[in-house]
């Protein structure tokens, strides 16, 4: 395919005397015929333009990395095909639905009107109409796309930035710039995106293969009665629990995002880790916050309570609260919605360091929990909930009372080995874990006094 200037703008939606700067600014050779590479090449100086930065300051970044605008076509399109066809041009080349077709486009996030499409585009588009022939309900098909373009896009991000930021930025670090700089990372990039399909494809098969045996239980219920089918499609019974770091904020402003993000860390693999042993699901992180579902109300207060257990026995960590609630769910686009996760939600907002509240539904549905207590609390009232709720506290019946002393300044708890200083203050002693957090409860103590 041979394209002049005029026919690359109308292919990519650029002014024609956007072009005509971009060209005259080396950005696009000096040529007056182009080819399918360079719609894409116009595509990725437009993407720039729209980020704020000027022409004379991306061919500058161009021309300094010996031609980064190719580098990164040939990262897109290693095979060197690239797709330069409209999906309206693509659409009307088959059978498909143009309808369909525009709402699976937007439900995947995708430009309707910038993206290429190619035969990819074709074979998946295809797919997708079949499952809706063979009876899965559109809505059906469009959550799946939800899930499948959100989270394979998440994988994306995290495969491209901890490339950049551990290894071009090592590099970089290490004194290596210009074209040396440029070739260690592309054989290090080509290195690493061998393993991308490889891992995707492997814990895609991991996930399948628990999310079946969770469906195997559900069959099993249907069976035995215990779990009706219901009217709506895609409720069913669960714990939804959520757990987070009690006093997270302080910690950030105290000690920066490094140390805060290092706390998230840790407190990431004492969750996972937990979670591991009794078949849970991490629904979704938001910081130092966890949604987690279990399909076995039992399973979900000894996870908890695992987790409670592991974070005291952490050195140097914040208290953890949380909150469980057991009803009906409504699965959506790879969430749960609804008054359950509602309830678990506020309970986890209403509970102090190292507390674990349940509703009275969670306390009988998991009764013979093992080695745990239920202590009642009474009643509640929360905002935005009609009822009350019976509330209880879930407790590890034989976990030995430990010692632990709150800095008043970041929140982490301190075993007495462990406190690097210590002032009188108000007629009673404040530990700290550092002296920089002692220096700031000195500056300003009224601020911290009553956090305790």
């Amino acid at each position: 395919m041979e394209l002049t200037l005029e026919e690359l703008a109308e292919r990519t939606g650029e002014s024609l005397d956007h072009l005509e700067q971009w060209r005259a600014a080396g950005l696009l050779g000096d040529r007056s015929v182009f080819g399918p590479e360079d719609v894409e090449r116009v595509r990725l100086v437009g993407f720039l333009v729209h980020r704020g930065f000027d022409v004379e300051a991306i061919a500058r970044a161009d021309a300094e990395h010996g031609g980064l605008l190719e580098r990164f076509l040939t990262l897109l399109y290693p095979s060197g095909r690239v797709p330069v066809d409209s999906m309206d041009e693509i659409v009307a080349r088959t059978d498909l639905d143009p309808d369909l077709v525009r709402r699976v486009w937007h439900a995947a996030g995708l430009d309707e009107d910038r993206d290429p499409a190619g035969d990819d585009d074709v074979d998946m588009l295809r797919a997708l109409a079949t499952a809706v022939e063979v009876g899965l309900p559109e809505s059906a098909v469009l959550q799946m796309v939800r899930v499948y373009a959100d989270s394979l896009r998440r994988v994306a991000e995290a495969e491209v930035r901890l490339f950049h930021f551990y290894v071009h930025e090592r590099l970089r670090t290490e004194g290596l710039e210009g074209e040396q700089l440029d070739e260690l990372t592309h054989a290090a990039g080509e290195r690493l995106l061998e393993i991308a399909d490889p891992a995707v494809l492997y814990f895609h098969r991991k996930g399948w293969a628990s999310a079946m045996r969770d469906d195997l239980a559900l069959h099993v219920a249907q069976e035995g009665g215990d779990a009706p089918v219901p009217d709506v499609p895609g409720t069913l019974s669960a714990a939804v629990v959520f757990v987070d770091l009690h006093r997270f904020t302080p910690l950030t402003e105290a000690m920066g995002d490094v140390a805060a993000a290092e706390v998230v860390e840790r407190f990431s693999d004492i969750v996972r880790t937990a979670i591991g042993h009794w078949h849970g699901r991490v629904v979704k992180q938001i910081g130092d916050a966890f949604m987690l579902v279990f399909f076995e109300p039992r399973a979900a207060i000894s996870c908890t309570l695992e987790i409670e257990r592991r974070a005291v026995d952490e050195p140097q960590f914040l208290a953890v609260r949380s909150g469980a609630h057991w009803g009906d769910v409504l699965y959506r686009e790879g969430d749960y919605v609804g008054t359950t996760v509602n309830v678990a939600a506020r309970l986890e907002q209403a509970a102090g360091p190292h507390q674990f509240l349940v509703t009275g539904d969670m306390r009988r549905a998991a009764a013979d929990a093992p080695e745990a207590e239920f202590a009642p609390l009474g009643t509640r009232s929360f905002k935005g909930l009609v009822d009350d709720i019976e509330i209880f506290e879930a407790q590890h019946s034989s976990d030995p009372s430990r010692e632990k002393l709150a800095d008043p300044v970041c929140g982490i708890e301190l075993a007495p080995e462990e406190v690097a200083a210590r002032l009188e203050f108000g007629g009673g002693t404040q530990s700290f874990c550092s002296s920089e957090c002692l220096q700031i409860f000195v500056a300003n103590p009224d601020s911290y006094s009553t956090t305790q």
